[in-house]
Parts: structure tokens; sequence; C-alpha cells
């Protein structure tokens, strides 16, 4: 493998290791979990991920960023898939981060249906969306980042809209909030910038940056500033009238590190992609992704 490749699995693995983290799971994980009892398990979901990509790169996008919105609020435990109860009446799919913007929830029952005609009752939805996101990974870069996931998670069984407001940090957030949010969970500011690079790929609702990243005093590229002035109603808000744009409109369907050279040219979207040339120290592991060759 080229060095430039190895360096791009490094950034998606990294920006994945909360999934390949074992301390937030009651027992170990394993390569290999399900060779035993499904051994189709994994191609199953590789399967349904080609075809549903194949169809709209966005739902790729969608799987990534559903495993960090499960993974980084009380592990990874599928919680954010749970739907209301009696007993849980306001689960995490319904919080503000999640609801409405956090999609893929139909594409994760129609892997979970494609698992349970081949091996009832076997694969947990946690390892479901582990599989998927890995999937993503590999398609939307074209094979260049692939990687062995271990599994063996255990679905979680309670899910509180409190808990995601506690550590999905809003995109209008500084450079300090974002990396309190991180220390809290063990992560370091190398950790945040790697992370950031997933939103090479997806779209964004309207609201997530207008008007923050639209106004007098914002530092986005005036070019982009006036497109999204165009694409965006003024009165944007979530579950009303909010359009989406991409969130990188050089290469919006490849997970790359285009990322980084649209925050070096202030061509991203929201304030926390921004705030990451607010510090000599983010700002130089910025453009050092930016270089990687390859």
């Amino acid at each position: 493998m080229a060095a430039g490749a190895q360096k791009l699995q490094v950034l998606v693995v990294s920006a994945l290791l909360l999934l390949l983290a074992v301390g937030c799971q009651a027992s170990p994980l394993q390569i290999g979990f399900y060779h035993d009892r499904c051994p189709q398990a994994e191609a199953v979901v590789k399967g349904v991920m080609m075809d549903a990509i194949s169809q709209n790169p966005g739902n790729g996008a969608a799987m990534i960023r559903m495993l960090f919105h499960d993974c980084f609020v009380e592990g990874c435990d599928a919680s954010v898939l749970l739907d209301p109860t009696q007993f849980s009446p306001t689960p995490e799919k319904l919080s503000a981060p999640n609801n409405p913007s956090l999609r893929g929830f139909e594409l994760i029952d129609a892997i979970k249906d494609a698992l349970e005609a081949a091996c009832p009752g076997i694969v947990s939805c946690a390892d479901i969306i582990a599989f998927s996101a890995r999937d993503a990974s590999c398609i939307l870069s074209g094979g260049k980042v692939d990687f062995e996931v271990p599994s063996g998670r255990r679905d979680g069984t309670f899910s509180n809209a409190s808990e995601p407001v506690k550590f999905l940090v809003p995109p209008t957030s500084n450079l300090s909030d974002l990396v309190d949010s991180f220390v809290v969970k063990g992560l370091d500011v190398e950790d945040l910038v790697i992370l950031s690079g997933a939103h090479t790929i997806g779209r964004s609702h309207c609201s997530a940056f207008v008007p923050d990243r639209l106004n007098v005093t914002s530092d986005i590229d005036g070019s982009l500033a006036a497109f999204l002035r165009g694409q965006c109603p003024a009165d944007a808000a979530p579950g009303g009238n909010d359009p989406t744009v991409m969130q990188d409109v050089v290469t919006p369907n490849d997970l790359d590190r285009q990322y980084y050279n649209n925050v070096l040219s202030r061509t991203v979207l929201f304030t926390s992609d921004a705030a990451l040339l607010t510090s000599e120290e983010t700002a130089r592991m910025v453009m050092d992704n930016a270089n990687i060759p390859g």
C-alpha cells in the first residue's frame, strides 16, 4: 500500500476510534466474532451498503455519522436506534443533535432484515452500525480505506434524549468547547482534528450554520457565502424550511483529505470547522493532513 493510502487509512481508522475502543464494552471484542454462528454476516452488511451507496452516496455518510452519534454518547451500544416507549418516551433519536438531521435508520432496518433472513437473532444492531460505517468508509474512499472491525458488541436497552446534548457539541462551537468535549471522552486535540475530517462527505441542513456563518463578521470565503445565501433561507430552522447543501463541493462523494484544504481556504460550513484555524497547534495539524501525498 502506498504511503498516502496508508496515511488516509490511519486518518479514517482514527476517526472511527470510538468504534474500535473496547473500553466501553462489558466483554472483549474480537475480529471474526460471528465466524461460527453467522460467517456471512459482514458480507451481507457490505452487500446492502454497496447497493445503498450506489443509489445515494449520502447513505454512506449517514452511517459514518450515525456511528459517531452512537459511540460518542454512551458507547457503541446502538441506543441511538431505540424508539420511544412507555418507560423511555424521549430516546436519543429525538434529541436536538439527532432530530431531525440524523439519517440512516431505514438503512439499518434493511441490513437487519437481511441478516435476520441469513442467521436470525445473532448479529447485534451495535455491530451493524460498526460494520456499515466501516463499509461506507471503504466504498466512499474507492477501496483505499479498508480494515477489520472487532465485533461482539451488546445492544443497549436504555436511551434518553438528554444524553446526546451533554456530549455532542453543536456546529457553532468554538475550539475550546470542542476540545473540552473530547477531553471528557479521553481524547485529545489530534483526535478532534482527525475526526473533523469526516466532514469531507455528506450534506448539512442550512440551520446548522445559518445565520452563524453568513453574518458580516464571519471569516467564511465570500464566494461560498454568496452561494449559501442563494441556497439557504435566512430563517432556516430544524423541522421547518431547512434545505441541505453539500459539506464539500469539490469532492462531495469521496472520503478523502479535501476537508483540510477546505478549512485552509475558509470554505467550510461550520464554525466548529473554521475553529481549527484559531490555534497554531490545530492549524498546523490541518496543514499536515492537507499535505498528505497520494
